[in-house]
């Protein structure tokens, strides 16, 4: 279930071009990443990690919640294997698909902060 929002349409498509971003940054040869974020594969986590957040700003349920965490943690794997299968350019990499679904639950965990709906008072607030 969503959270009530005025522009619903324009927060799940934005959360739908995050995902797509991630999937053409993953497929891409060489992407520009400032080498500063690729300390300690940074990138993966912290990419998987505002997906898996926005996930849990605009669903208002726990099912949801976990839903989206396991079809993101399942991108992050299927991108791994994407990339050792259709690219000679990317290497398929296990601890990169592990640290993908690190960022997941680390952001699915911003559902017990305080402030959870910060994105739903950004929406009302905007005109």
């Amino acid at each position: 279930m969503l959270r009530s929002f005025r522009r619903p349409r324009w927060w799940t498509g934005a959360w739908i071009a995050m995902i797509l971003g991630v999937i053409a940054l993953s497929l891409m040869q060489g992407p520009p990443i400032p080498d500063w974020l690729v300390i300690a594969k940074f990138d993966h986590g912290f990419a998987y990690f505002c997906l898996a957040t926005m996930a849990v700003q605009l669903y208002a349920g726990r099912f949801e919640w976990i839903a989206s965490a396991l079809l993101l943690g399942t991108l992050g794997i299927a991108l791994e294997y994407a990339q050792g299968f259709l690219t000679d350019y990317r290497d398929m990499s296990a601890y990169d698909g592990a640290i993908d679904c690190v960022g997941v639950v680390i952001g699915l965990a911003t559902a017990r902060m305080p402030g959870v709906a910060w994105l739903q008072k950004l929406d009302a607030r905007l005109r």
